[in-house]
């Protein structure tokens, strides 16, 4: 059933109270088809988790939300395993789903908000971590000719917080389902990366194992991110910044101890929250949206805001850190 004119309030995680011309949900590919062929050209926007969207205006188009579920093993071996997963499947709910099967590789991506589908298209990452390390194939729905094709990883193009689904096939596929190839023995641990070695240590933790590292993922979270359910927000609203060694070694001889990560030759990774916060945003707010106290990477709704008082807010930022540090900054929130 299609509806017309439903509030989006619901269906994104910032909780910015827009409407769309049309509305429906999908759960199966025959009724996604049947949904396409019965919108006669409308713009098409395609809703998981609504985790990774800012919306400034009402959709004069049809939103669809997937809602395709299932998780199943497809493949077996000595020591790994192939897992798919349908993409309205909530991504953390698919993690646990791994911990519990003792499956490694997605532990370091747990309690990210959103849905499974959106995983690929955004290269989703956290604590060392991405998508791609882990991703085997997807199989996606081309809008124009109804058909199904699948998709490896290099035809996926991935790059930081990218692939080719926000490229060159933008608006051209709907993902309906991803597979992931996981570790059963012998998991490749990641505690390099962020405080995930501090939390080990306080809960005494010498030898961890995959739930240990997911346990440790979540409790830093919680502590630095806000429930989207309590405060409105799209977690991360900006990508860490790739910075030429030049512009990383000017930041240094005025900072002492500047996050960063090696990002290729001659390129450098910063922290994007880390300049945020240097340059005095952390725990901004101006009416009704600001800069949450604890993370300074994470723009949030305090009340009623406009989703056009966040995006100014953002390019105010992007400006002064332009201005402060020879960085630009790129938003990793789609704005629509």
């Amino acid at each position: 059933m299609i509806l017309t004119n439903v509030s989006l309030k619901p269906f994104n995680t910032f909780g910015i109270d827009v409407n769309c011309m049309a509305f429906a949900t999908f759960g199966t590919r025959q009724e996604l088809d049947q949904l396409i062929r019965a919108n006669q050209r409308k713009p098409l926007l395609i809703l998981g988790g609504g985790s990774n969207i800012l919306f400034t205006k009402d959709y004069e188009g049809l939103v669809l939300k997937n809602e395709i579920q299932g998780i199943e093993v497809k493949e077996r071996a000595d020591d790994y395993v192939i897992v798919k997963a349908g993409a309205g499947e909530l991504w953390h709910d698919f993690v646990l789903y791994c911990i519990e099967n003792n499956f490694g590789g997605v532990e370091n991506l747990s309690l990210i908000p959103g849905s499974v589908g959106a995983s690929p298209m955004q290269n989703i990452g956290a604590y060392g971590v991405e998508i791609k390390d882990v991703f085997e194939e997807l199989e996606a729905y081309h809008i124009e000719s109804g058909e199904i094709h699948s998709f490896d990883a290099a035809a996926c193009a991935f790059g930081y917080r990218e692939s080719v689904f926000k490229r060159a096939l933008k608006n051209q596929y709907i993902i309906i389902s991803v597979s992931f190839r996981l570790t059963t023995q012998n998991h490749q641990l990641r505690t390099d990366y962020g405080a995930i070695q501090e939390e080990l240590a306080q809960k005494g933790i010498i030898q961890p194992g995959i739930k240990d590292i997911s346990d440790a993922v979540i409790a830093i979270r919680q502590s630095k991110l806000p429930n989207p359910k309590q405060l409105g927000n799209a977690g991360s609203f900006f990508k860490n910044p790739v910075v030429s060694t030049e512009v990383y070694t000017k930041i240094a001889s005025n900072f002492e101890k500047v996050p960063h990560y090696p990002a290729g030759e001659g390129h450098v990774k910063l922290a994007a929250g880390w300049l945020i916060e240097q340059a005095g945003w952390k725990g901004f707010r101006e009416e009704a949206c600001g800069v949450h106290e604890k993370q300074a990477l994470v723009l949030v709704n305090y009340a009623e805001a406009t989703g056009n008082s966040i995006f100014e807010l953002s390019s105010r930022i992007i400006s002064d850190i332009n201005l402060k540090f020879n960085v630009l900054l790129e938003r990793e929130v789609n704005i629509m």
